[in-house]
């Protein structure tokens, strides 16, 4: 029996073992099924935020374009999908290459694992070993834990390395390693890892003529190169514009908190005459800005083209006048000249809607990735 002084009687513990032991088992059982809970909770949201960025209502849908203008990029995408050959996506800025990798990744057996996406561009040269393959404690300044790289959170799934002609060579060489025979060593480790990832790559760079130039590496091209996918710019399927303007007008008004609107035939023209230099990103900020200016009562898409900023229409060209080779300045100089007056015009900020990423329709990290290349920095354009 129990004392007024806590202690328990001898005859009274076997008793209080037996009470106790089956309401343990109940707690942790509790504990067990509120983290199950939790687990399910988080996966079904992965899943809604999956959806919401595919633009679908569930995994069965199809995705706008399917059965137009990225018809045979579908049909690539379900042939290779129940594989785990690599994918390398091809395709300018902005025309949806993270949006066909997680279509792959969700119609492969990998779907209920990780999709992890690692822009390149984005990492600095002297990390880029760390980011991608972890790091041990100590093993350089400022690694004051040990750090799982990105294909170990990849593990068993899909791991997206967008803008992978942006890595340095020295990195080239451990990635072609993994990518052979599924093993690595962190940085500053010792102790060889594995990890069973499905690569996907993704570019809007020309690698075979990096590879000629000696900028990337002819054998990780091989290994990359197994199933290329071609994604068409905007420009080139014109008829899934309409679609795609009324679903990111549905997407917009959503996020806003607006009225839905759709464009009318008279904007839908305006829509169709425009060159889409941001491919399916610039039309969604167009789309987005013409819902915040129309203010729930419609959609001010002249407006959003003409208003002098990113996505003001072009006037059409006049033919270009014949000029002497001598008089044709390399591209990287003209290219270095326009993102130099992006910036002075934006005081060099980069990010934002008055960013000279929004100017230029570019993602800010991939307009980094390229002010590094050629040497500017956002700090020489600042008051």
């Amino acid at each position: 029996m129990l004392l007024l002084g806590g202690a328990i009687d001898a005859g009274a513990e076997p008793l209080l073992r037996a009470i106790a032991h089956p309401c343990a088992v109940a707690l942790r059982n509790d504990r067990h099924l509120r983290e199950l809970a939790r687990l399910r909770e988080s996966a079904e949201a992965d899943r809604h935020s999956l959806l919401t960025r595919l633009g679908r209502q569930g995994l069965g849908d199809t995705l706008i374009g399917a059965e137009g203008g990225l018809r045979g990029v579908m049909q690539g995408v379900e042939q290779v999908a129940p594989t785990d050959t690599p994918v390398l996506l091809l395709g300018e800025t902005g025309s949806g290459k993270e949006v066909i990798a997680r279509a792959i990744h969700v119609r492969s057996r990998r779907a209920e694992a990780p999709f992890v996406r690692v822009n390149c561009g984005a990492i600095p040269p002297e990390l880029a070993d760390s980011e991608l393959f972890g790091h041990e404690r100590g093993s350089f300044t400022g690694a004051t834990s040990q750090r799982q790289g990105w294909f170990e959170r990849a593990d068993g799934g899909t791991l997206l390395l967008d803008e992978i002609g942006e890595l340095p060579l020295a990195v080239q060489v451990r990635l072609l390693r993994i990518l052979q025979d599924g093993s690595f060593e962190r940085v500053g480790g010792q102790q060889p890892l594995r990890a069973d990832v499905r690569l996907i790559a993704a570019t809007h760079r020309d690698l075979h003529a990096m590879v000629a130039d000696g900028r990337f590496r002819e054998d990780l091209w091989y290994r990359i190169n197994v199933f290329p996918l071609r994604l068409p710019a905007l420009r080139e399927r014109r008829d899934d514009i309409p679609a795609l303007a009324a679903h990111l007008a549905r997407k917009s008004a959503r996020r806003l908190g607006l009225t839905p609107q759709q464009p009318s035939a008279d904007e839908l023209a305006l829509l169709l005459d425009y060159p889409w230099p941001g491919n399916v990103r610039e039309l969604g900020a167009v789309i987005e800005r013409a819902a915040i200016l129309g203010e729930g009562r419609g959609l001010a898409i002249a407006q959003a083209l003409g208003a002098g900023g990113p996505g003001a229409p072009r006037p059409r060209a006049a033919p270009a006048p014949v000029v002497e080779s001598e008089a044709i300045a390399p591209l990287d100089q003209v290219v270095r000249a326009h993102i130099a007056a992006a910036l002075r015009h934006t005081r060099g900020r980069i990010e934002g809607p008055h960013g000279a990423a929004r100017l230029l329709a570019l993602n800010p990290n991939t307009l980094r990735s390229r002010m590094r290349r050629l040497g500017l920095a956002a700090r020489d354009f600042r008051d």
